[in-house]
């Protein structure tokens, strides 16, 4: 039989209005009291029943975020900041992988509608914009993070993601190549990432047509099969840059099929600064994004908008850095 709020005021010696208290983070109650209700709670398993809290107009502090793949490490670590500033903020995370689907985008926001989640947090990736302005007509509280909408003036947490890809290049140019291909996907932030390569390299004089490759998932094996169709051209490639640490390491394990050594035969760039890369032997120079930061300024926004602390919407443009590990050395001439 599970728990009821009176089971719990009576093992922490309280009373049940000093329990929803805690519930509704209302009122002022000490810390200690406070702390022992919590604690309580957690022992017993206890779970306040969030949709008879949102019939009655009250929030039921709960928060969903919607991403497009939690086996990406760069959005498993995202996940974590926000799940760790929504706990200490009083708020629970309910996370929806997307698959970069649209139907699962419009079937998961219905769903989280139905739970009566207080706001949401959507992830890079997420294409369905006409699903964010409907939220918008709705007065659902909203917020955007590792991507951008210019267009709509929502809260927003990015990454500048155009400087990224600007930097990754630059810092190869700079190093003495030439034959430099770029393996990207058709999202926001990546094309961002690819128009900033492709700056870089018109700046530096270099044609790029035939050095793109789009691939179909941010995955391993995506990025292990676009660099071995790299690496078995005529016109072999000196450097790859790849959109993510995840394609990276595709591309070193590509390398190793085609008996090439990273990075004295490639050099090889990623995307993110997630464990991998400095994981990765040799270890992957990379772009680094502030995913943690990132993960904390979105949720407090969030936070604000759905306690009415703000009216004005935020976007907010974090810096990348370019990470330099042994991955990228200078060309040598072949």
């Amino acid at each position: 039989m599970k728990p009821t709020i009176t089971d719990v005021a009576k093992k922490a010696g309280v009373s049940i209005a000093t329990v929803s208290k805690v519930m509704n983070n209302t009122g002022k109650i000490s810390e200690a009291t406070k702390k022992r209700v919590l604690e309580i709670m957690k022992e017993m398993e206890f779970q306040p029943s969030f949709v008879a809290s949102a019939l009655k107009g009250k929030s039921t502090y709960t928060i969903g975020l919607l991403i497009p793949d939690l086996a990406n490490p760069f959005f498993a670590e995202l996940a974590r900041s926000i799940e760790d500033r929504g706990h200490n903020l009083g708020y629970n995370l309910v996370i929806c992988s997307t698959d970069y689907s649209m139907e699962k985008e419009s079937k998961y926001i219905n769903l989280l509608k139905q739970k009566s989640v207080d706001g949401f947090i959507l992830a890079s990736g997420f294409e369905n914009i006409q699903l964010v302005k409907e939220l918008m007509e709705e007065k659902t509280p909203l917020a955007i993070v590792a991507r951008e909408m210019p267009a709509l003036e929502v809260d927003t947490v990015s990454v500048d993601n155009f400087l990224g890809g600007y930097l990754a290049a630059s810092h190869l140019i700079n190093l003495g190549h030439k034959e430099i291909a770029i393996i990207t996907r058709d999202v926001w932030s990546n094309r961002e990432r690819l128009r900033g390569y492709r700056q870089a390299l018109l700046e530096a004089g270099i044609p790029f047509e035939e050095k793109i490759d789009v691939v179909e998932e941010t995955s391993v094996e995506c990025g292990r099969k676009m660099a071995g169709k790299f690496l078995s051209s005529a016109r072999r490639p000196t450097a790859i840059f790849a959109c993510s640490d995840s394609l990276a390491i595709g591309v070193f394990h590509a390398a190793r099929e085609f008996g090439l050594k990273i990075p004295n035969d490639l050099s090889v760039i990623g995307f993110d600064d997630t464990p991998w890369a400095g994981a990765s032997f040799p270890s992957m120079t990379t772009i680094a994004q502030p995913i943690r930061e990132m993960g904390l300024a979105v949720t407090d926004l969030l936070v604000k908008a759905i306690k009415g602390e703000k009216e004005t919407k935020q976007r907010l443009i974090l810096l990348p850095k370019l990470i330099a590990r042994e991955s990228t050395v200078p060309y040598s001439g072949r």
